[in-house]
């Protein structure tokens, strides 16, 4: 079994800031070019921004999910032996997942926050 030293998780973590880091300056440009349109004025502009980057998430969580639920397997039915990038592959996925679980509530937060505004 290969041992995983701390040179390699490090090189990991920086990997996976990184890539945070690009996926939040591209969560901003669309922010930042595109005005806030006020309560009265319902641009097309803004929703399908959002809709289109809240759908560009959703589909890289479930690509990651595919490729470590195929790696899975290919472990299981004995084509490859390297157990780590098998548990590396499912950790991506499961944290892809509880990221996108912690918008989900946060969203469900906000609405509930300005439904229960008075007008």
């Amino acid at each position: 079994m290969t041992r995983i030293d701390s040179s390699s998780l490090l090189q990991m973590r920086s990997a996976i800031l990184q890539q945070n880091a690009a996926l939040q300056k591209a969560a901003q440009k669309p922010a930042e070019q595109a005005p806030i349109a006020g309560p009265g004025a319902a641009g097309p502009q803004a929703p399908a921004n959002f809709t289109k980057a809240f759908g560009d998430a959703l589909s890289a969580v479930n690509e990651l999910q595919a490729k470590a639920g195929a790696a899975s397997e290919a472990y299981e039915r004995g084509e490859t032996t390297d157990i780590a990038a098998v548990m590396l592959q499912r950790e991506q996925a499961n944290l892809g997942f509880q990221a996108t679980l912690q918008v989900r509530n946060k969203l469900l937060a906000a609405y509930k926050d300005i439904m229960s505004m008075p007008v």
